[in-house]
């Protein structure tokens, strides 16, 4: 009997007439309009709003601590621990919630898309749109495959569940808690729908190194000729935009898994963000919000019902989610094989690091460790402008294990396939945040054009003083004063002022990976302060 079984009332609710189970698309829509969870836009779209939530909340995530997670999982502020005691009376107390609601709603489906490694999940949800959001984002099963669907993880989700913190143990009203154990997760006090695709992403973070299959937080996509390119970064560094690319077939846009066969999705859809979408310079991604698709917190005009995706009076985090069969490239089933390109992405609010560089393997690791971005507004409660944050392997919210599991897989992977890795400024150019721009995305774009195409292999380098980073100097559609980020500032002694901050930041960071090689720390920032 499966730890979920085990959970009998878990069954029994289930099992109930108000329970509805697997709903089509135009079903639920229905239920969205009727219930007043949302309103159609002008092209098709549910668009809902979730309040106070516009963005994850990590100080109110958990993992139940027991005798399945205690030695495996990297304790800390990102990995919190809680009490069973604690998550089975909010557990009993949110079904017994749902029990007295008119109508709650059930989904099944998978994460992975190579079926050796699929995880078979059931999401239950207090709202249609959020079940809506679920089927969209997760892997739909056929009608063969639902009659032999068996869930081992389910996520439970009732927004409107408040917790009381000094009652039943939570920082806040909201918590977002998983048990390894019983093969829940449970989500109550926040409308925000991605803590569900979230919280999937890290049970799968979990349990697919067990099975010596590397998860990660990134793009991909891949080429006529079968080359698969990895987009890796944080929320707001461009990896759903620029993994969208109209001439390569998307194998999805956010989590991937690399397997010894190769690199597959998680998911079934993409969760874009909106802010200043338009249909000229992303149109694969504006095209692809339609009907079935769901936009959360994109202000509409209320008589036409057209989206006004440069409106960030609700927040700056506004999100599409759409299923993968809205872009008209995506590969079918997600996967491909192993990758030929690795590009770190990174939004960086100094202005200082250079557009694109071509990392060396001991700076490819350095670099994944450090995981460098800004996190930009909206993707977390109390995030108004860009902050600085070093993030292991692109994804530390995440990450149940310890940034070591991850980065090892990786370093043996890039040396297995020969693969080559580059580091990509989204940021900001010619100053910081506030003086500076953000670097063109028809910039970026071609010079990662340039790198999956080899361009960039018989381009002049020059080492970064600052940084020893590899930089090209020439390539194409980029003009060549961008690509060294020193030549766009008014100020060149401003900018080695950044940059020395910039670096000596770096520096302190890694000093907490003191276990790594010494080829591995000496590939970071050449200079030092002292």
């Amino acid at each position: 009997m499966s730890a979920i079984n085990q959970m009998s009332e878990l069954n029994v609710l289930l099992a109930q007439e108000h329970v509805q189970h697997q709903l089509s698309v135009p079903q639920l829509v229905e239920k969205i309009v009727a219930r007043n969870e949302g309103v159609l836009t002008d092209k098709g779209a549910v668009r809902s709003t979730t309040g106070a939530y516009t963005g994850r909340s990590p100080k109110d995530k958990f993992i139940v601590k027991d005798n399945h997670s205690s030695k495996d999982v990297d304790w800390g502020s990102v990995n919190q621990p809680i009490e069973e005691d604690v998550f089975t009376n909010l557990y009993h107390k949110v079904l017994d919630y749902l029990k007295t609601k008119e109508e709650i709603y059930s989904f099944k489906g998978y994460a992975g898309a190579d079926q050796d490694y699929r995880l078979p999940i059931q999401v239950l949800n207090e709202f249609a749109w959020h079940n809506l959001f679920a089927q969209q984002m997760f892997i739909r099963p056929g009608k063969d495959e639902l009659k032999e669907h068996d869930p081992e993880f389910t996520v439970i989700s009732a927004p409107t569940f408040k917790a009381d913190p000094e009652k039943d143990g939570t920082n806040s009203e909201a918590f977002v808690m998983v048990s390894f154990k019983h093969r829940i997760v449970l989500i109550g006090g926040t409308e925000y729908a991605g803590e569900i695709k979230k919280s999937i992403f890290s049970v799968m973070n979990y349990m697919l190194p067990k099975r010596d299959v590397l998860p990660m937080h990134c793009s991909a996509n891949v080429g006529e000729r079968g080359d698969v390119a990895l987009f890796f970064g944080l929320s707001g560094t461009g990896k759903t935009t620029l993994s969208a690319d109209p001439a390569r077939g998307l194998i999805g846009d956010d989590e991937h898994g690399w397997s010894d066969q190769g690199v597959f999705n998680m998911e079934g859809g993409c969760y874009a963000k909106c802010i200043n979408l338009s249909q000229e310079k992303e149109p694969q991604i504006f095209d692809a919000i339609r009907f079935g698709a769901v936009l959360e917190n994109v202000v509409l005009d209320s008589e036409t019902r057209q989206a006004d995706y440069n409106d960030t009076s609700l927040t700056e985090n506004t999100r599409a989610a759409y299923p993968l069969d809205h872009i008209d490239q995506s590969v079918k089933p997600s996967v491909g094989g192993h990758p030929n390109a690795i590009i770190f992405l990174t939004a960086d609010a100094t202005g200082v690091l250079p557009p694109i560089s071509k990392l060396t393997k001991e700076q490819a690791m350095y670099h994944f460790l450090s995981g460098y971005t800004s996190k930009l507004a909206g993707t977390e409660r109390g995030i108004t402008k860009p902050q600085a944050t070093f993030s292991a392997c692109f994804g530390s919210p995440f990450l149940p294990l310890a940034p070591a599991a991850y980065a090892e897989m990786l370093g043996e992977k890039i040396d297995q396939f020969d693969s080559q890795v580059y580091l990509v400024n989204t940021g900001w150019t010619g100053g910081p945040y506030g003086e500076g721009s953000r670097m063109k995305l028809s910039y970026t774009r071609s010079m990662i054009q340039a790198a999956l195409k080899g361009e960039l292999d018989s381009a002049t380098f020059v080492q970064d003083p600052i940084f020893g980073l590899h930089i090209p100097m020439q390539c194409p559609g980029v003009p060549d004063d961008v690509l060294v980020p020193k030549n766009t500032w008014d100020n060149p002694d401003k900018y080695d002022e950044k940059a020395k901050q910039l670096a000596d930041q770096f520096h302190n960071n890694f000093s907490k990976f003191s276990y790594v090689s010494e080829d591995i720390k000496q590939a970071g920032p050449a200079y030092h302060s002292s």
